[in-house]
């Protein structure tokens, strides 16, 4: 997460990356991947391609750049 932040420059930004290597917060967000997609890329249990802005402790949106048959965003990552 440390390269990916300092690639995109966040430093002094509102920007704050945060690693979930165990899953637990995706699981709790309901963001993790189920849909059975091509089994060749492995999808089951990673997290979906999202955003959430938060303020305060308070979720004040979030976005998920996922279709019925792009589960994990590839058509849309700008969404």
């Amino acid at each position: 997460m440390t390269a990916w932040a300092e690639d995109q420059g966040i430093e002094d930004s509102i920007v704050t990356f945060v690693g979930d290597p165990a899953g637990e917060f995706t699981k709790a967000c309901g963001m993790e991947m189920t849909h059975p997609g091509p089994p060749s890329v492995g999808i089951i249990g990673r997290c979906k391609r999202w955003a959430m802005h938060v303020v305060d402790n308070v979720v004040q949106y979030v976005a998920v750049s996922e279709g019925p048959d792009d589960p994990a965003g590839d058509d849309n990552p700008e969404s």
